[in-house]
């Protein structure tokens, strides 16, 4: 019952939103969508990500030799 409540209470942004949000191209979402590194559900053909994976994802969001005091 908690997983219900859960559930109704989340947001899904379509891939076209995720990729403004992200400032990249739809085609990018797709890629860490099919990754499985940004988790999304499948409704018909389209696909919708939790807004909460998304802000994860820019929260964890690291740059390979980039240095975290800069």
């Amino acid at each position: 019952m908690n997983d219900a409540a859960n559930f109704a209470s989340a947001h899904f942004m379509t891939v076209a939103e995720v990729a403004d949000v992200m400032r990249v191209s739809k085609m990018t979402v797709y890629r860490l969508v099919h990754s499985g590194e940004l988790p999304a559900v499948r409704f018909g053909r389209s696909y919708r990500v939790p807004e909460g994976a998304v802000e994860d994802y820019l929260r964890t969001a690291r740059v390979e030799g980039a240095s975290e005091t800069a």
